[in-house]
């Protein structure tokens, strides 16, 4: 089975190369605005894909899908759209969650500690595959400040995977952190395809499973 991994395309999904596979996931921030028009040709383009299977999660740029998501979701047709749901395919199972520890006014954000913790809690223990929007802190989460490189990422996350047995974790938010690393039995994907100039540069990731 060949994941094709994206996150953070901000509406420029048609500059992009993106390698063929068996499944394509988008970890978020799909959109630039967040516009209704935007997900629809996010969606076109979609169609125009070569994978079985495309599941996309919803990202802090992604305001339709938080504001508007009955109109929304119904402009998804060509690929699996998970909020905190998951999906069986072929064996696999997937779960997928957009949620971020609050930053200034964006969205799909909550409150560290019990507000985001009970997002994370309902992670079946099953997952073979987890999209988050966001990393893990101190997973390839790392962005540079005036002074210093500071990890952003979500401990309550990190303290939720430790009940859990992933094979592959895919998330992006943290456009300087794209890349992979493993951890013990998983593997952890951070597949920003924006830089941190907002310009879609970095590659595509390709796991086979």
């Amino acid at each position: 089975m060949r994941l094709v991994c994206i996150s953070d395309t901000h509406s420029m999904h048609r500059e992009i190369q993106v390698p063929d596979g068996d499944i394509l996931i988008h970890a978020g921030d799909c959109l630039g605005v967040g516009t209704l028009e935007e997900l629809e040709d996010l969606d076109n383009w979609f169609s125009e894909q070569p994978h079985r299977h495309k599941i996309l999660i919803a990202g802090n740029h992604d305001w339709c899908l938080q504001d508007e998501p009955a109109d929304a979701e119904g402009l998804i047709r060509n690929a699996t759209y998970l909020r905190d749901f998951g999906i069986d395919i072929e064996g696999l199972k997937f779960w997928g969650s957009p949620w971020t520890p609050i930053f200034f006014d964006w969205a799909f954000n909550l409150t560290r500690g019990p507000a985001i913790a009970e997002r994370w809690e309902q992670i079946p223990a099953d997952t073979d595959v987890l999209i988050t929007h966001g990393p893990p802190a101190g997973i390839l989460d790392q962005v540079m400040t005036d002074t210093h490189v500071q990890s952003v990422g979500c401990d309550d996350l990190t303290r939720e995977l430790e009940r859990l047995r992933l094979k592959i974790h895919v998330f992006g938010h943290i456009h300087e952190g794209h890349g992979q690393q493993k951890i013990d039995d998983c593997l952890f994907v951070n597949a920003s395809t924006c830089n941190g100039s907002f310009r879609p540069l970095n590659p595509a990731i390709v796991v086979d499973l």
